[in-house]
């Protein structure tokens, strides 16, 4: 998908203040506790998803996260399909106080050309 100049300007302001972490890092973290959330639409996430990640779509999860997970400590790894979207969702969770969010780089993409585990249809 070919993005937009705006889109990526904020996509890179909002990544100067992300950290971003691979897929092996992922791998490596959720083995450990982290929560992994998929922040596709639901359409995306229907068509399948990365092994125990919870879903909380791009355009709820600002409003839904401090129910689903109020603890403010909580290592949490976003992802979507390349990584844009995951990032401005973890810029956000960062300004609502969460202090262990990471996007993860490539998203879904990376996620299924490093072979990771999936659920749903692929």
């Amino acid at each position: 998908m070919k993005h937009t100049e705006g889109f990526l300007k904020i996509v890179g302001d909002a990544k100067t203040r992300v950290r971003e972490v691979d897929v092996a890092q992922t791998l490596e973290r959720v083995g450990a506790g982290a929560r992994l959330i998929d922040v596709r639409e639901d359409n995306e996430w229907a068509k399948g998803h990365a092994r125990g990640a919870v879903h909380m779509g791009r355009g709820v999860i600002e409003r839904d996260i401090e129910t689903a997970i109020p603890d403010h400590d909580a290592e949490l790894i976003l992802y979507c399909g390349g990584g844009y979207r995951s990032a401005l969702a973890a810029d956000n969770l960062q300004k609502m106080g969460y202090r262990e969010v990471y996007s993860m780089a490539g998203g879904w993409k990376a996620w299924k050309e490093a072979g990771a585990a999936i659920e749903g249809e692929g």
